[in-house]
């Protein structure tokens, strides 16, 4: 039953429409997977959002990409499950975590493991309902029953699986590598987890002198404080300058160490001295040249950034005091003779900031080389991954064709703890899913996964893998498609895609839609420290979740950044607004009007031919778009044809028969009216979910909710070709009569003289028959409609397709503005001839572009040939 017309309130107000509506769907179940069904699966996988604080824009546009495809596809009758859930962010919610208890005056390490991850669970539980509530407020279609975390039992369950199946492949290991070291948070971090910055710094060149004789040989180097942990000079061998030195021994300054000089083609004779000196624990490159020649490795930092024991005097100084300090002393020494300036690429945590320090550990790491061969080799497939746009997919493959083994242990105490336990007395390692049966005797790794390890499995660990029986992983796996951003393509999609193909056999999902990221209206990006960010909830709050979904879905295409405009916000409420008391006008004219009692077969106007037409090209182009990912499209035909259209002409033109006392035209009408806004509502709704389903509810309907209402299709019944040519012709007319009468500063209140030369009597007849919608929107004292017309002296003119206008406006017309008003109308039918014409002289348009494409251009040389013509004769005639 549809709810009381009256009920309707007068004005638009987003709050009062959006509120309770998403309980209202929740408590319905409209959003939950059937999973006993026989209809087809639809399946989306949400990129879990980290339980580290609120959601921001790109959230919110994101999760409106998913729920329009979602609601698209339910409506188009799949068995559609999106699935929900949270990522447990392991160094951000570690370092939330921690800064919460500093300004408690307390640290993890007084509370201890134990009641440290308590403290994480409560913060989960807090930040977790933050997000559902905002989940709510973007009225996202989320299928709440079977959400899931990355750290609950079920995921757990499957990282441990992955990791020791990937440990009996050896394709983990535990090894001792320089790795990128976060001195704040104190854990290691993947290349990815690495943002490179341009900092001006410093070439150091400085006289290491060589052993036993008076000589010395030069290096440069951008962080000197290493040099504490310096245990070669390397050359290369065919480097003729320092032939005589290689095997012999330098001496290292202030710590007095001898140290090798060795040969190694790694050098580049061109740069600089040619000589370089060797760091095997603070360097990824000196670390295989110290592999090559056995060099020792000597640590000089602790993990806090400051130096440790192998330091010297300068031990407990912080990394960058000691630079400080050993500069001067250099300089006081006579080894540090000149300091150049150097701008370079330095490496900062992505989650602290800190300046990332190359740095000798012990950790573990996921040996890449296969894994990453049978991604790229699924792509060459007929079952590959389709990257929307397929720019993306070069991106994709450059980064897993040069991959380096992944760093996965992180020394943080959130997160999946390392299923690896050492013997305490013979240092054995025992890697399994369970503790060994003598617990006693052995201990537990400290660290965690990497955050990106659990995620990585997300599109099958959710859906109950690795048991293979259960009903949601046989169903709903693998996924329908996948939207995120291009900024974590490195992080999170090409690590699903080489972690499905290895533990499932299958791509985890169809499609990976990529979109771009949000920047305020200037182009930036949106950040704290610019102060431009923008709360999605602030625009909630103020323009409705409505508007800031369809500005977000249809603000940019695939690939693309989007600019936030509260102007372009503000406009798309204006657009919910105009749809609003369009339906309102149309509901109060449709009386007691039934769902049962709709009947479009009585005999139709051509505004009603016209209206089901377009409705019919709407839908095929809207449903076409979205099938595509191209939102912004979809939305673009969707708004012209509900604004321009149906609202502004339909809507007017109806009134002409509800007005009237014919009941068989005003029964039609008004089936007219509500099968279109039905139409329509059920179009936008994936886009505006809340005021559709608030007028769909007051619409005659059938069904609970129009969450479950069908998708629209094209009825061919309704298709009327003949019906848009009228129409468009009409249009045309009026809208010359009311530019002309703008133009002279006639309102449409005055009645005007109308002369309509047609170009053949079809015409003449079709015009005729709309003859009442001349009258009703031109409103002429005359209106004569005939091919052989006599065009007055001072008259107004325009040319419409098949047909030419004059308004007498005596007294009101100036000759010379009127000739210099044709000569501009003249130069735009100009402007279109040559374009159309330069079309059509295109050999690879004509003999490429389909039949009907090309007909069309080259009747629309033909009209605007004929336009451009008769503009010519008007200005020649006003001329004469």
């Amino acid at each position: 039953m549809k709810e009381t017309d009256l009920s309707m309130p007068t004005k638009y107000d987003p709050a009062a429409v959006e509120k309770d509506r998403y309980q209202y769907w929740i408590d319905g179940k409209f959003f939950e997977a059937e999973r006993d069904s026989k209809k087809e699966p639809y399946t989306v996988v949400i990129p879990p959002p980290n339980v580290t604080g609120k959601l921001h824009l790109g959230h919110a546009w994101d999760t409106t990409l998913q729920d329009i495809l979602t609601r698209v596809k339910r409506m188009q009758g799949y068995d559609v499950l999106w699935l929900p859930g949270m990522d447990h962010a392991g160094i951000a919610t570690q370092a939330k975590v921690e800064g919460k208890l500093k300004e408690q005056g307390q640290s993890r390490h007084e509370l201890g493991r134990g009641k440290f991850l308590e403290k994480s669970w409560e913060w989960k539980e807090e930040y977790a309902q933050f997000i559902r509530t905002q989940w709510e407020k973007m009225g996202l279609g989320l299928d709440y029953s079977r959400e899931r975390f990355t750290l609950d039992e079920g995921l757990s369950e499957a990282v441990k699986e992955v990791f020791v199946k990937l440990y009996e492949k050896d394709l983990i290991y535990r090894g001792e590598y320089i790795i990128n070291w976060d001195p704040a948070t104190q854990t290691a971090l993947s290349d990815i987890e690495v943002e490179y910055q341009d900092i001006q710094g410093a070439f150091y060149h400085m006289r290491y002198p060589i052993k036993d004789e008076d000589g010395f040989i030069e290096i440069a180097t951008t962080r000197p404080e290493t040099m504490l942990g310096d245990t070669a000079i390397a050359v290369h061998p065919n480097d003729e300058r320092y032939q005589h030195l290689i095997g012999k021994k330098a001496v290292l300054p202030i710590i007095g160490r001898e140290i090798e000089i060795v040969a190694d083609d790694y050098v580049d004779m061109e740069f600089g001295s040619g000589a370089v000196k060797i760091t095997p624990a603070h360097d990824p490159n000196d670390f295989e040249i110290g592999n090559r020649h056995k060099l020792e490795r000597i640590l000089v930092m602790n993990e806090d950034g400051t130096m440790n024991e192998n330091a010297g005097k300068y031990q407990g100084m912080d990394r960058f005091e000691c630079r400080k300090q050993i500069i001067q002393d250099l300089q006081e020494q006579g080894v540090l003779f000149n300091i150049e300036d150097h701008l370079h690429s330095v490496g900062h945590s992505e989650r602290s900031g800190a300046v990332v320090e190359p740095y000798l550990s012990t950790q573990w790491f996921v040996n890449m080389e296969p894994l990453a061969k049978a991604a790229v080799d699924l792509q060459g497939g007929e079952d590959k991954v389709s990257f929307v746009p397929d720019r993306f997919e070069k991106t994709y493959l450059n980064w897993m064709e040069n991959i380096r083994d992944w760093c996965i242990s992180r020394q943080l105490w959130w997160g999946h703890r390392i299923p690896a336990w050492y013997h305490k007395e013979t240092g054995e390692i025992h890697v399994s899913k369970e503790a060994p049966a003598d617990i006693e005797n052995w201990e537990q790794d400290e660290d965690v996964l990497d955050t990106w390890f659990s995620s990585a499995l997300w599109p099958f660990s959710t859906l109950g893998w690795p048991d293979l029986d259960q009903e949601d992983f046989k169903k709903y796996f693998p996924t329908n498609v996948l939207v995120t951003g291009y900024d974590i393509i490195f992080f999170w999609v090409s690590r699903m895609i080489f972690q499905s193909v290895e533990f499932t056999g299958e791509r985890p999902f169809e499609d990976v839609l990529i979109h771009g990221l949000v920047r305020d209206a200037d182009g930036r990006k949106m950040s704290k420290s610019l102060g431009n960010g923008v709360d999605p909830m602030d625009v909630i709050d103020k323009y409705g979740a409505d508007s800031l979904r369809y500005f977000l879905s249809t603000g940019s295409s695939p690939g693309q950044d989007l600019r936030f405009q509260w102007e372009k916000v503000e406009s798309t409420w204006n657009f919910a607004n105009k749809i609003w008391n369009a339906s309102r006008f149309a509901l109060m004219n449709m009386g007691d009007l039934e769902f049962k009692n709709i009947d479009i077969s009585g005999e139709k106007s051509v505004a009603d031919e016209w209206i089901l037409t377009r409705l019919n090209q709407t839908i095929e182009q809207v449903t076409r778009n979205i099938d595509r990912y191209e939102f912004g499209e979809a939305g673009r035909h969707l708004y012209n044809f509900i604004w321009d259209e149906f609202c502004d002409w339909y809507i007017e033109m109806a009134k002409i028969p509800l007005y009237g006392e014919d009941e068989a035209r005003i029964h039609t009408t008004r089936s007219i009216l509500a099968y279109s806004l039905d139409q329509i509502m059920r179009m936008l709704h994936p886009f505006m979910p809340f005021i559709t389903e608030e007028i769909w509810q007051h619409l005659p309907h059938e069904g609970e909710s129009i969450t479950q209402a069908s998708w629209p299709v094209v009825r061919d019944e309704f298709h009327n070709e003949q019906a848009v040519q009228e129409m468009e012709r009409l249009v045309s007319i009026i809208r010359s009569v009311r530019n002309i009468r703008s133009e002279v500063d006639t309102p449409m209140s005055k009645q005007i003289q109308l002369l309509i030369q047609a170009k053949d009597e079809e015409v003449v007849k079709e015009l005729e028959k709309n003859r009442s919608y001349l009258e009703r929107f031109c409103n002429p004292s005359e209106l004569n409609i005939a091919i052989d017309l006599q065009a007055p002296e001072k008259a107004m003119s325009a040319v419409v397709t098949g047909a030419e206008l004059f308004l007498p406006l005596a007294g009101l017309i100036n000759i010379d503005d009127e000739i210099k008003r044709l000569e501009k109308e003249r130069d735009k039918w100009d402007q279109e001839v040559t374009r159309v014409q330069k079309k059509l002289a295109n050999e690879g348009f004509v003999s490429k572009a389909p039949e009907h494409v090309v007909e069309e251009e080259r009747t629309k040389e033909t009209d605007y040939l004929d336009k451009r013509n008769k503009v010519e004769a008007r200005i020649k005639e006003l001329k004469a």
